[in-house]
């Protein structure tokens, strides 16, 4: 772990990793605090009246037009002839805990002198942090569910973490609050992009973590609970980091003004 960058690595892999930590510690984590400090959960029974609005095949074909009007991208939307839609989709990944990814290694055999095949693959998991400010465009249906973006971008990732584990959610700013909104598996996020138009501050998507409440520790062997003690700990070291910058600022602010 480097007390610069952050960066975390397996122990083995440590030699094979070549990055510049010279430079100052960052400080953009106390942006991530402050946003963290606005948001709101908001019910995910309780969509918005913009989030109700059913179209008919008219009134989608005036929408995508609208919508093609207004970016500057390629990524527009185009009307297929059975009725349906496709475009694309950003999705923001912002995930405080470490993935896992497949690794497997060549094992020899004890007996590697004589011929024939004397190796066997060990199946592995390498766990690491995805970088912060992580994005992810998707090329989508309009009937596509939320649930499939979830398995999609866990696929571009080659994420084997169960997709439970994940949850998409709709983030929106209004009066300088921000508004955050699990979606339901069932949703259709191309049909949201298009009711709300391209602009990222009216809806954006974000993949976190699924909090879905009690965890059943007795379900996980003793390597993953010492595993899940190291995590939280650098956590709660990062947090504790993140307060003291914070009023760090603020007593140098008030020793400015006296």
């Amino acid at each position: 772990l480097s007390p610069d960058c952050s960066f975390t690595c397996h122990y083995r892999c440590r030699a094979l990793v070549r990055l510049d930590c010279s430079g100052p510690p960052d400080t953009s984590n106390e942006d991530d605090g402050t946003e963290q400090a606005m948001e709101k959960d908001t019910n995910v029974d309780e969509p918005t009246e913009w989030e109700k609005t059913e179209l008919d095949q008219v009134q989608v074909e005036q929408r995508i037009k609208e919508y093609n009007s207004q970016i500057n991208s390629n990524l527009f939307m185009s009307l297929n002839k059975d009725g349906s839609y496709t475009g694309f989709i950003k999705v923001h990944l912002k995930l405080v805990r470490p993935v896992s990814v497949p690794a497997t290694k060549r094992v020899p055999s004890l007996q590697a002198g004589r011929p024939g095949p004397r190796t066997q693959a060990v199946k592995r998991r390498t766990s690491f942090y995805l970088p912060k400010g992580t994005v992810k465009h998707l090329h989508i249906l309009s009937h596509t569910r939320a649930s499939e973006v979830i398995d999609a971008l866990l696929r571009k990732f080659t994420v084997v973490d169960n997709p439970r584990k994940f949850a998409l959610f709709e983030r929106s700013e209004k009066d300088e609050q921000v508004y955050l909104r699990k979606l339901a598996d069932e949703e259709q996020p191309l049909r949201l992009r298009l009711l709300a138009g391209p602009s990222e501050k009216v809806l954006s998507f974000v993949l976190k973590e699924n909090e879905t409440g009690e965890v059943n520790w007795d379900a996980f062997t003793l390597p993953e609970l010492h595993n899940f003690l190291r995590i939280l700990q650098r956590e709660e070291e990062e947090h504790v980091r993140r307060l003291r910058h914070r009023y760090a600022r603020c007593r140098q602010k008030m020793q400015e003004m006296l």
